[in-house]
């Protein structure tokens, strides 16, 4: 996937740390051998505009380096979130409506597609489980097939996300209450635990919050911030020490020096 990067992170320039990986805590993602059935629809037009913020919590996809590669999953490829950042190869399959020579593009889990349960899952309820789908940003849909179509069915795959520089955490909250968004992750993309450490406490265990972000309600303010960020699907963790200085502001990104390979 085309990487949008920006010098600017989301509302403010972040803040680079020292950090460092923790080795052997088990094995590297591996994208899918096979692939799997589903079906694709769009939303949104050619700008894309409609596919900002999202369940994930990314906010604007351009600032934070997502661009329009875009796409909401339904409820069971959504898991409530924990499948935020995850990248997927998808191509159009079997309609007369795919592109010429069926070429595939590599999509990032940004957002949810709701069910409908009050449509038929084949007529218009194409979230509804258990139901496999990708609504996928307009420009990323013209990528595999013609936008007339409307839906297409699709085969994808899990591969790793290429991300450029570290790991990104947009801090919001208040001095009893963090609140950290967790973006461009590599590899396996996802985010299934985080933990913080002020420079004054232990290290203390967020909650999940929605999309991807975690809590904790702990007075942090006044305190430089380090992060232990695991990986949902493969459990690697890695350590990104003081990745937030002591003047840390709400609203502001911070960027680690590491990522997952």
């Amino acid at each position: 996937m085309a990487l949008v990067v920006f010098l600017l992170l989301l509302l403010g320039t972040a803040a680079v740390s020292s950090a460092l990986s923790i080795p052997g805590i088990s094995i590297p993602f591996l994208p899918s051998d096979g692939w799997s059935n589903a079906h694709a629809t769009f939303y949104g037009d050619e700008t894309a505009s409609e596919t900002m913020g999202g369940a994930c919590g990314y906010g604007n996809l351009f600032a934070t380096g997502y661009g329009t590669a875009t796409a909401a999953l339904s409820t069971v490829l959504y898991l409530a979130g924990f499948s935020c950042g995850r990248c997927f190869q998808i191509r159009c399959s079997g309609s007369a409506y795919c592109n010429t020579g069926s070429p595939s593009i590599t999509v990032t889990a940004t957002n949810l597609c709701p069910p409908n349960l009050a449509l038929p899952t084949n007529n218009g309820g194409w979230c509804n489980p258990p139901r496999a789908h990708f609504d996928m940003s307009k420009p990323a849909f013209m990528k595999i097939a013609y936008w007339r179509a409307g839906i297409v069915p699709v085969m994808y795959r899990r591969v790793a996300c290429s991300r450029r520089g570290g790991v990104r955490f947009l801090l919001q909250g208040n001095g009893y209450w963090l609140l950290a968004f967790v973006m461009n992750v590599g590899a396996s993309g996802d985010v299934g635990s985080l933990w913080v450490k002020g420079s004054k406490t232990d290290w203390i265990k967020m909650s999940h919050s929605w999309g991807a972000s975690f809590q904790a309600f702990s007075r942090l303010s006044g305190q430089s911030l380090s992060f232990k960020v695991v990986s949902y699907t493969t459990g690697q963790t890695i350590l990104a020490n003081n990745v937030a200085p002591t003047n840390w502001w709400a609203g502001m990104t911070y960027q680690a020096q590491v990522n997952f390979t």
